[in-house]
């Protein structure tokens, strides 16, 4: 992206659907009031202009993919988790929740399935907040603890919940519930295409729930398929 000084947020958003996020965040209409040139938004809403330009010019940056998960000690990874995925879920939940209202409000008398799919990403919303809480609260805590012991050297009580299995498996059935849900937003979305005609709210929600099941489904990975495993064999080898 360039030239972004002589440029409207729409015209931004229009080269890159994903910069609509950016101005989200900073309270700036993209949409029915985005043919104001970027700096004199900027200015009448009191953003910080370079800031900004900073976030759009390196909107495309993609994190490398290297980590080598599997090797993380178990604290770690939890941190991960909860430092990367949990803050975005929380963070995505307010904007996509946003965009999903309008657009059904807005759409909805022609495109029906918008309105289906806002109702669904309610759901999943408050399935995924009531979630994180749990494992933020009860699982993970328990996890950290049972790393602690394992480079500590010692033996740990057994937790009110009686198996580390049983947290466990209520949060695997609730990630296929979750992940569930976002294929069918998927299929009724086409895969997160927007019609050809769709204004650029439209096609922002289709663009913040493409990326919301991709970090989903890396979420529910590192926990199935690497935390949870390792954390039952540190509960067998420390209770």
């Amino acid at each position: 992206m360039e030239n972004i000084d002589n440029k409207t947020v729409a015209e931004i958003v229009t080269e890159n659907i994903k910069t609509a996020d950016v101005f989200k965040k900073n309270g700036i209409d993209f949409c029915c009031g985005g043919h104001i040139a970027v700096q004199e938004i900027c200015t009448k809403k009191g953003v910080d202009y370079e800031t900004l330009k900073e976030a759009l010019l390196r909107i495309d940056e993609m994190p490398k993919n290297a980590h080598d998960f599997n090797s993380w000690e178990l604290d770690f990874l939890t941190d991960y988790i909860l430092n990367t995925h949990h803050k975005y879920v929380v963070e995505a939940n307010i904007i996509i929740v946003q965009y999903a209202e309008k657009v059904a409000k807005v759409h909805g008398h022609h495109y029906t399935e918008v309105i289906e799919i806002n109702n669904i990403f309610q759901e999943i919303a408050a399935e995924l907040s009531n979630h994180m809480y749990k494992e933020e609260m009860i699982l993970f805590p328990f996890i950290k603890e049972l790393a602690k012991a394992k480079k500590e050297n010692y033996k740990v009580a057994r937790p009110a919940f009686g198996t580390i299995k049983n947290p466990i498996n209520m949060m695997e059935a609730e990630h296929t519930d979750v992940g569930n849900l976002i294929k069918k937003i998927a299929e009724l979305s086409n895969n997160f295409t927007p019609p050809a005609e769709a204004c650029n709210t439209f096609k922002a929600l289709y663009n913040a729930l493409e990326e919301y099941q991709n970090d989903l489904f890396q979420h529910i990975h590192l926990e199935n398929n690497i935390l949870f495993p390792k954390a039952i064999l540190y509960e067998n080898e420390l209770l």
